[in-house]
């Protein structure tokens, strides 16, 4: 049903018993009739052929023959002739027991509910509680196509065959929609994109006046509209990364809007201006502003696109947020000196203003205390040094709470997911029955969670495809000894734990049932950037790959033993039992057997081998025949020896005769990287400290102390491969490798943005001290960042960085308006003194504008467990820079041009 939707693409199904028919020869009958497993096997597939002989002419025109016969049911292959024996035929019946339906196991699936079962829709009864045979059906739509509509038809096909092709005793459940939870996500963030939109017009509302904030609010629709149609012409999609570049440009792109219509709306209220014409004053306004705005618009696209040119895994992943941002400034600085000019002529009444000037010309109660504060400052220098050097300690405590670990460093914090995977690893001499055992103990306690809905345990095969299973191969997982525990948690809003914290919750019982089986275990959390193998990674390279696994070992032992390390696991199997039957080659050839024909009976006896297809019209699937032997009779070295093969001469010989068994050591898997034999240690973190780097400096010194029998210490690598093989070396990968990546390229585009910066301040001011002063408010945003993180319990991650780079961006903006409308004073003739504090009392207001629609437009994002960080930084920066840098600047604008006036004047 689900292939006959035109938009589906791969749809597979995982568990249930496929019909087959089993062909279990009896070895005691086939050495009573004188026939080999080979014989019977080749007999069988011989007699199950057509074929199209070919034609000739006649009177009727020309004639086709076709010879041979399919076997169409189990009644003919029983009557299959596979033999003759004292003069009459052996029939397949005689040598085996044939049956049709469902073939031997090799993997299971069951299907489980947990107490939360109705908050998913899933009606549970008394009678029906426990663990079910289950079937899994996974469905892929095609590229392009939209998932909710492709689920939504298949769903619908499905309901119309309820109690015609489906048996009304078959229950369903969808596990998992992800077409379903992608647009949850981005209606969300649709949502949230509004709440922004509509919360900083209502801020202007309130602050600047009601007509105010409808040229403001004109601004904001018509600039995301042209930065959608970048993310369309450069292939993005309306994905959760994109719309969160959108929510994080509306507090920046409101910017260029509220400095033109302050300025404006201040011009219109000024006495000398009230009989002039509005077009003239609506000009000069603009032009007041405008060169500095242009200049501060190409700073934060200065200190934001560089951030599009990270590299390695993560760059990809956050480049839309710098290319939206910087294509949303652009655009918002074309709007701000077109459209809300045009916009404030229009909707700003002229009568209104005229008879609101007198009232409005007062400063408010902030901008006395900003003048105040200021006069203070700038006038007494006990007071200024007072004030600079207590900036200077509070940031070097803000920087402390770093290094003393209170603010973590991590590369993206953990989502907040509706599932999570329970990855199970018996040792490799493990049965399929032993691994289900374990499967079924976890599934018993797992069903005890409270927020857990329902489970699909997966055994000797792995669960549906997913990211977990992309980046971390699971998908590939097959083997009697594996199995994959599929969980599914109740909706985020209906249950007050993070997935991350369930999964903490239940890895110690998880990891108890595992000890008792002598188990692995592994809890995964799907991951919510870019992919790694494991959180921790640590590969080993060497010469001799007996010592890396040695080494290997010792590194997995200082896993097990750190604090807040878990999921420990290597890539490397256990030592399982196997038994080497070799072949005596000369007395295989003196018997006329070949050591193909020893090695085909054995694996026709032990796998079975595919010998046709039972052919009936009305079957939908390929109905398999498998011969092979019981498993009574395969269970064994020595039922296996007893197996006899046909000599040259037709005498049958037991394989006890042709072989010798001895037991052997299984032959170890060997990984390579680059072309070098390598170890993989992995783990996860689950502690107090959850960033693998707190973990890997902990353990660093461990491996340290390790010295090698060869007379040197294990070299560790933090971002390159070791160039040869030559020593037994180290390197740490997973996501430790990629923060290091993130941060490093982060940092270097950092370094970039502050030369643009300078260069373009330079190139505007035509002082090389000037931009010093302007850029000086930079790193005070994180008297705000560090401290805001530490007291909300966040980790500071890569979006943080982003937030603080991009919030450097803004700092410089309006610093740089700032100190133009300064010297802008100072060529009207103001002392430089009064010149710096009326310019800060002027400019207050707008930057407290900007402030508070950067916090209001990022406040919406502030719970997402992603771009928290992100959000932080943006709010807790705009705040302290607004406390810090808007009286800092100004005063370090005073020290430096001090001396220069006051030589100008005695000159």
């Amino acid at each position: 049903m689900a292939k006959r939707e035109q938009n589906v693409s791969i749809t597979t199904i995982i568990g249930g018993k496929h019909r087959q028919v089993d062909v279990h020869l009896d070895p005691v009958r086939l050495s009573a009739f004188g026939l080999d497993v080979d014989q019977v096997a080749m007999m069988l597939s011989t007699a199950n052929q057509e074929t199209d002989a070919g034609s000739f002419p006649s009177p009727d025109g020309q004639v086709l023959i076709h010879a041979g016969g399919f076997l169409k049911d189990i009644r003919e292959v029983e009557r299959v002739v596979v033999g003759v024996f004292e003069g009459r035929p052996v029939y397949l019946g005689d040598v085996a027991a044939i049956s049709d339906g469902p073939g031997e196991a090799n993997h299971y699936v069951f299907f489980g509910t947990g107490p939360a079962a109705q908050g998913k829709g899933i009606t549970v009864h008394e009678d029906q509680k426990g663990v079910y045979p289950a079937v899994t059906v996974t469905i892929a739509k095609k590229k392009g196509t939209n998932a909710i509509a492709v689920a939504n038809n298949v769903l619908a096909r499905i309901e119309k065959a309820r109690g015609t092709i489906i048996p009304d005793n078959i229950h369903m459940t969808i596990t998992r929609h992800y077409g379903k939870t992608a647009k949850e996500k981005s209606d969300e963030l649709l949502f949230h994109m509004m709440i922004a939109i509509v919360s900083v017009t209502i801020l202007i509302w309130f602050t600047l006046g009601r007509r105010e904030s409808g040229v403001v609010a004109i601004a904001i629709p018509v600039t995301l509209a042209l930065t959608l149609a970048v993310f369309y012409l450069y292939g993005y999609t309306l994905n959760r990364i994109t719309l969160f570049a959108l929510i994080f440009s509306i507090g920046i792109l409101v910017d260029d809007a509220i400095v033109v219509v302050e300025n404006m709306v201040r011009h219109f209220r000024l006495p000398e201006n009230r009989s002039r014409s509005r077009l003239k004053v609506a000009i000069q306004a603009v032009d007041e502003v405008g060169n500095p705005t242009i200049l501060a618009t190409l700073a934060v696209i200065g200190a934001i696109l560089p951030m599009a040119f990270v590299g390695g895994l993560m760059g990809p992943y956050m480049r839309p947020i710098p290319v939206g941002a910087s294509a949303a400034m652009v655009f918002s600085l074309l709007v701000a000196f077109i459209v809300t000019p045009w916009a404030s002529l229009r909707i700003l009444k002229p009568n209104t203003v005229a008879d609101e000037s007198e009232k409005h010309e007062k400063e408010g109660w902030s901008t006395h205390l900003y003048r105040r504060i200021m006069t203070q400052l700038i006038e007494n220098p006990l007071w200024r040094w007072i004030f600079l050097i207590a900036v200077i300690c509070l940031l070097l405590i803000s920087c402390l709470l770093v290094g003393i670990g209170l603010v973590r460093l991590k590369i993206l914090p953990f989502d907040n997911k509706s599932e999570f995977q329970v990855i199970l690893d018996m040792p490799e001499s493990a049965t399929l029955e032993d691994t289900a055992t374990a499967a079924m103990e976890m599934g018993e306690y797992l069903k005890t969670v409270n927020e857990v809905t329902d489970y699909q345990i997966y055994v000797g095969t792995s669960g549906p495809f997913n990211f977990n299973g992309l980046v971390r191969h699971y998908y590939l997982r097959r083997g009697p000894h594996l199995a994959d525990i599929q969980v599914n948690l109740v909706e985020k809003g209906h249950r007050k734990d993070q997935s991350h914290a369930i999964a903490k919750r239940v890895r110690p019982a998880l990891k108890e049932i595992a000890d008792r089986n002598n188990a692995r275990v592994k809890v995964a959390e799907v991951p919510p950037g870019p992919p790694v193998l494991s959180t921790l990674v640590a590969e080993v390279y060497g010469p001799d790959y007996d010592r890396q696994r040695q080494i290997a070992s010792q590194v997995m032992k200082i896993f097990e033993e750190t604090s807040g390390v878990v999921d420990v696991d290597w890539f490397m199997e256990d030592d399982q039992p196997r038994y080497y039957l070799e072949v005596d080659k000369e007395k295989a050839a003196l018997h006329g057997v070949s050591v193909a024909q020893i090695t085909r009976t054995l694996e026709t006896a032990i796998t079975g081998r595919q010998v046709g297809l039972l052919h009936q019209k009305e079957e939908k699937e390929d109905v398999p025949i498998i011969i092979r032997l019981p498993l009574s009779a395969r269970a064994g070295t020595q039922r296996l020896e007893a197996i006899k093969i046909a000599s040259a001469d037709g005498r049958l010989v037991p394989l006890s005769a042709l072989v010798r068994a001895h037991k052997t050591d299984v032959d170890l898997s060997i990984y390579h990287k680059n072309l070098m034999p390598v170890v993989y240690v992995t783990g996860d973190v689950a502690g107090v400290k959850e960033s693998p780097v707190y973990a890997i400096l902990e353990m660093k010194k461990k491996i340290d102390a390790i010295m090698l029998p060869e007379g040197y210490k294990i070299t560790q690598h933090t971002a390159n491969l070791p160039q040869s093989d030559r020593k037994f070396e180290m390197k740490w990968d997973g996501e430790w490798h990629i923060t290091y990546e993130v941060f490093r390229d982060l940092g270097i585009a950092f370094a970039v943005v502050l030369v643009l910066i300078f260069v373009l301040v330079v190139g505007w001011f035509q002082s090389f001290s000037t931009p010093l002063v302007i850029m000086a408010a930079i790193p005070f945003s994180l008297i705000g960042i560090l401290p805001a993180h530490w007291a909300l319990g966040a980790f500071f991650t890569a979006t943080s960085m982003i937030g603080f780079i991009a919030g450097a961006g803004i700092v410089v903006r309006n610093s740089i308006i700032l100190v133009d409308f300064i010297e802008l004073r100072l060529k009207e003739g103001m002392p430089l003194d009064l010149a710096v504090i009326d310019a800060g009392a002027v400019r207050f207001r707008p930057m407290m504008l900007t402030a508070a629609a950067v916090v209001v437009s990022a406040s919406v994002i502030l719970f997402d467990p992603i771009f928290q960080g992100l959000a932080i930084s943006l709010m807790a920066g705009e705040v302290a820079s607004l406390l810090f840098s808007r009286m800092t600047v100004p005063i370090l604008y005073f020290l430096d041009k001090r001396w220069e006036f006051a030589h100008k004047r005695g000159v």
